[in-house]
């Protein structure tokens, strides 16, 4: 072991929430330590990187980057459904639910920040408080206590949007004259023609015993819509910027990290492997392992850094584990548990006339109806995405209907191969005419849900993997089965073709029966609850600032501490909430200088402050 490096802060972890830590604190002229498992974002050639994910057998967010076997990435294609139910899991994560956590995550530099779909909605002020509701967790900061955090996220992420849709479609509250930094992404041809026939109709929720108006409003995305030298270029509407965006219009967390004060320190090929606390609690430091090519042999170093102040900003599965391995921070008996996701279920199919796929960013609108509201007390809520990209998430590439009309042809033309013209007739008359909706589902906290370290072979480095342990509740089923309900009155409305189809197999590990009916879930990429924020030190891991109520100097920061995830994707709300913290982690730092400086001649220390007291 090398001797200790000290610095002011060490944040685990270099993606958004981590990136936007170490900036704040880094301009306000602390030291930051900044350690991050993976090697880099990616080859740093978006050409490279799209040559990479198109010659992939299977186009998943991983797919872009080379890989890593020290510090693999847990993906989709680590799940794989049996015949007659059930799943298989293989790969980084141990698991051993009922149902699968269907999600991944990129342990590289920028996190799963470098290949994230870009929206960035806010949540409800209802999704705060669901308790009111019969289920989940209260959060014990509310909506009022981030608005002013949520604007400073979408000025750091340089959102697109328009604040008078969202607040007449989705009931936000907004200050007078407030105007995202970006004009709202248009909408899609698919999402016109979806508001010519939707747009004032009503579908019937059977959890709800008035019909909800159905709309399509505009998604807020992390995209430009104009050029500007502090957000970069603007967005072109491709249709590859899951995972590459090659224009560089979305926003990673790199972006953020170029405006690093030179007092921040990020070192790569960094895995935290316990974080060190002193006998009284106070953390005092991080120890690490280093490693060299992760092609290649490498024997890890392992090194101490030395702060007062630890942030632990990785994935929510991350951050538990790490928390685990150090046997610190859970004198609640809840850290790892209340595992959550937005389970998605996709349904597709062909509409009368062509809709133009893949063109712009995979979602751009979206119908918010169905995510407030008293229903939400019988089945989860639910936010329907439309997605611009054909069957691509539901079903697979275009090449896949390509290689089938070549053996199989059109079924009505006699079931013969097409070839040349006729191919091409056919492939643009299916593809043309496809479309997707995602139903994204609130998943509230359960302590059964969870993270443990599995006692079998450790990952590469000798570290214990995590073991997962999930399922989805009954108001995650019910609220699953209304979807499915309000997606056929949807279908029916637009006069589309409904090819959803839900069987056991290897492409479903997330089937399930329930009332009769076949259901199949993904995952969307949305872990958080594992280091769940709350009131009181007894059943929570961290306070309103994510401060670890164990360990003075501990925070853990990102998804992880969310009480509940509501319908709408948590990145915003998770740099909303980081960036709340990172002001009082400069206070807290601030404090504890002032308190090592001895007084001035005949000036005593005075009462710490409102903002330096521990109740947020």
């Amino acid at each position: 072991m090398t001797g200790a490096e000290r610095f002011d802060v060490i944040v685990v972890g270099a993606g958004i929430a981590g990136s936007l830590v170490a900036k704040e604190l880094g301009a306000r002229g602390w030291r930051i330590l900044v350690l991050e498992a993976g090697v880099g974002d990616t080859d740093g050639s978006p050409a490279v990187d799209a040559d990479r994910f198109r010659a992939a057998a299977m186009k998943v967010p991983g797919s872009a980057l080379a890989p890593n076997p020290l510090v693999p990435s847990p993906d989709v294609p680590d799940l794989t459904g049996l015949p007659g139910g059930g799943y298989r899991a293989a790969g980084y994560l141990v698991q051993n639910g009922r149902l699968p956590y269907a999600s991944g995550y990129l342990r590289v530099n920028g996190g799963t920040g470098t290949a994230w779909t870009g929206l960035t909605p806010r949540m409800h002020p209802e999704d705060f408080r669901t308790g009111a509701f019969g289920y989940g967790r209260d959060w014990p900061i509310g909506y009022g206590d981030l608005e002013p955090y949520y604007r400073a996220a979408e000025r750091e992420l340089g959102v697109a949007g328009d604040p008078a849709e969202q607040r007449d479609h989705v009931g936000l509250p907004w200050p007078d004259g407030y105007a995202y930094p970006h004009p709202p992404v248009p909408p899609s041809h698919l999402d016109r023609m979806l508001a010519e026939r939707l747009d004032g109709r009503h579908a019937r929720d059977p959890a709800h015993p008035h019909p909800t108006p159905l709309r399509v409003v505009g998604t807020p995305q992390a995209r430009n819509t104009a050029a500007t030298e502090e957000h970069g270029p603007v967005c072109e509407g491709s249709a590859s910027c899951i995972p590459v965006c090659p224009t560089g219009a979305k926003y990673t967390p790199l972006r953020t990290q170029a405006r690093w004060a030179p007092g921040v320190t990020l070192r790569t090929r960094a895995v935290a492997a316990r974080i060190v606390a002193g006998p009284g609690g106070r953390v005092t430091g991080v120890e690490y392992q280093r490693y060299d090519d992760p092609a290649g042999p490498s024997r890890p170093v392992r090194h101490t850094a030395r702060a007062a102040t630890v942030v632990l900003a990785a994935h929510a599965i991350e951050n538990a584990r790490l928390l685990l391995a150090s046997g610190l921070a859970n004198s609640s008996d809840q850290v790892g548990r209340n595992l959550m996701d937005h389970p998605v279920l996709l349904t597709w199919g062909l509409l009368p006339r062509p809709t133009g796929p893949y063109r712009g960013p995979g979602s751009t609108s979206g119908l918010e109806g169905f995510r407030f509201g008293p229903a939400r007390a019988a089945r989860a809520p639910f936010r329907i995405e439309i997605g611009n990209w054909g069957w691509n998430w539901a079903v697979g590439p275009p090449s896949l209907d390509v290689a089938e009309l070549l053996r199989h042809g059109d079924p009505a033309g006699g079931g013969r191969g097409l070839f040349g013209p006729a191919l091409r007739r056919a492939a643009g008359e299916r593809i043309g005419r496809q479309f997707a909706l995602q139903f994204e589902l609130e998943q509230s906290a359960d302590p059964a849900n969870r993270v443990t370290l599995d006692p079998g072979p450790p990952d590469p480095l000798g570290r214990p993997r995590p073991r997962l342990t999930y399922d989805l509740s009954d108001h995650v089923k019910e609220g699953i089965a209304a979807a499915r309900t309000v997606s056929e009155q949807i279908f029916a409305l637009l006069g589309a073709e409904d090819h959803s189809r839900y069987a056991p197999g290897p492409a479903h590990p997330g089937w399930y029966r329930y009332r009769g009916r076949s259901y199949v879930y993904r995952g969307a990429g949305h872990g958080g609850g594992t280091h769940i924020m709350g009131d009181s030190p007894a059943d929570s891991v961290v306070d309103g600032w994510q401060r670890c109520w164990d360990h003075p100097g501990l925070y853990a920061v990102g998804c992880g501490s969310m009480p509940s995830l509501g319908t709408s994707n948590p990145t915003l709300t998770m740099a909303a909430i980081t960036l709340r913290s990172a002001e009082q982690i400069h206070r807290d730092l601030s404090a504890r200088r002032a308190a090592a400086r001895p007084p001035a001649s005949g000036a005593h220390p005075g009462p710490a402050t409102p903002e330096e007291t521990r109740t947020p």
